[in-house]
């Protein structure tokens, strides 16, 4: 069965969401060496992400740990939902594509491989 493996919250104002989720649940939240990119750490493993707001619909993503991405989304299409952003690399950790669901609403599957490029 498929699990939230991940997930990212975009920010305004960086530093305060920091501060706001780290006084808030006890959160780690550093820099992520090689990338305009902060990790949160969830009692004591990497659980999620903070990054500038990319536009102002933006709101936290929830990624979902599949097998092959390729697969789930091509089982997304064909159950009526939408491709927003196609498969991408993130080096050396595995590959995402960013979904809309029949309902509006938008997630991401996440595929594990370190030998991604």
């Amino acid at each position: 069965m498929s699990s939230i493996v991940h997930f990212e919250i975009p920010a305004d104002d960086i530093q305060r969401a920091k501060a706001f989720y780290s006084d808030l649940f006890g959160w780690k939240i550093e820099s992520f060496q090689g990338m305009d990119y902060m990790m949160i750490d969830v009692y004591g493993a990497p659980g999620g992400g903070m990054m500038k707001r990319m536009h102002p619909d933006q709101q936290i993503t929830e990624y979902i740990g599949v097998p092959s991405v390729d697969e789930y989304a091509a089982k997304v299409e064909k159950l009526g939902g939408k491709i927003i952003v196609p498969k991408k690399a993130v080096p050396g950790m595995g590959y995402f594509v960013i979904c809309m669901d029949t309902e509006n609403n938008a997630f991401g599957i996440w595929e594990m491989n370190l030998t991604a490029k």
